[in-house]
């Protein structure tokens, strides 16, 4: 793999949903040696810190039944600028959240840099819910909807332009849990999902190859936004919305060293590390040994 310039960026955010802790996940992320780890394979490692994220009292908006939006608008206008200075300068964005509402941000920053930039989707569910579908109005199950363009205006319009990405230049990889909204949003945009059965009945291997392949002559760009709870609860305990029968520790190392070899990510975040949930920091632990698969980490 061709060394990178690498700038990580923290996003203690955690008013996307109700859990507290989930702020802590970039000092675990961080703690569990990521800087070391991608050093020691080459690449140059700039730690920007993190966003500052105003802890406001957790509220409804008043014409709205989405949770902190105020707050979540603030913070991911924040990293969306801060993301783009680090596009600018041709560097390789790398986020630690947080709760995954961070995407929305992230997203919003990198993609003014694409004519056509493609997201892979690594989690347990879709993140496509709506003010009106959500059954929550946790807005870290809206993040993928929010960057098609659909939902709350303020959320859809950072940085003054919509959609950031295409839903035929998305693949979501290991859905077990879809609301119905959801479910009826995937079929009407064409989203291209591979679910928990996909994943069992072809091999991840298969599910990869076709994602990459799916992506890489159309897009300019790729981002991943992987949520630890894309992985089983066995492998990745410290997460906020645990959904057992999940994919695997090595299925996953599998997933990160083909992406690598593909080389199409131009962009990448880790989110939803909660070390309160944890168990003696493993699950932070995980998302360090998978970015070390992500660039570049081999055995021999």
């Amino acid at each position: 793999m061709e060394k990178k310039n690498i700038s990580l960026i923290g996003v203690p955010m955690d008013l996307g949903q109700m859990r507290r802790g989930v702020d802590m996940g970039p000092s675990a992320i961080r703690y569990a040696g990521v800087v070391e780890r991608l050093e020691l394979l080459g690449h140059k490692v700039d730690d920007l810190g993190d966003i500052r994220i105003d802890q406001a009292e957790r509220v409804h908006t008043a014409d709205t039944n989405l949770r902190n939006l105020e707050a979540v608008v603030k913070g991911s206008t924040e990293l969306a600028n801060k993301v783009k200075s680090v596009k600018d300068k041709g560097d390789f964005p790398l986020i630690l959240g947080g709760d995954h509402s961070i995407a929305i941000g992230s997203l919003a920053g990198i993609s003014q840099q694409y004519e056509n930039l493609g997201v892979i989707w690594y989690d347990a569910h879709g993140d496509l819910n709506t003010g009106d579908t959500s059954p929550s109005g946790n807005i870290h199950g809206m993040p993928l909807a929010v960057s098609l363009g659909i939902g709350h205006p303020d959320l859809v319009n950072i940085l003054d332009y919509t959609p950031k990405v295409n839903p035929e230049n998305i693949v979501i990889i290991g859905a077990r849990s879809l609301d119905e909204g959801e479910r009826e949003l995937i079929k009407q945009r064409g989203i291209r999902v591979y679910t928990m059965h996909e994943i069992d009945r072809m091999g991840m291997t298969r599910v990869m190859e076709e994602a990459v392949d799916y992506l890489k002559g159309k897009t300019d760009g790729v981002h991943l936004s992987l949520d630890l709870d894309g992985l089983d609860p066995t492998d990745a305990p410290g997460v906020g919305t645990p959904v057992i029968g999940g994919i695997s520790y090595r299925e996953s190392h599998l997933a990160m060293e083909m992406l690598a070899e593909s080389d199409i990510l131009t962009s990448a975040e880790f989110v939803e590390v909660n070390p309160i949930l944890d168990e003696k920091n493993k699950t932070a632990t995980v998302a360090v040994a998978l970015m070390g698969s992500l660039f570049g980490e081999k055995l021999l």
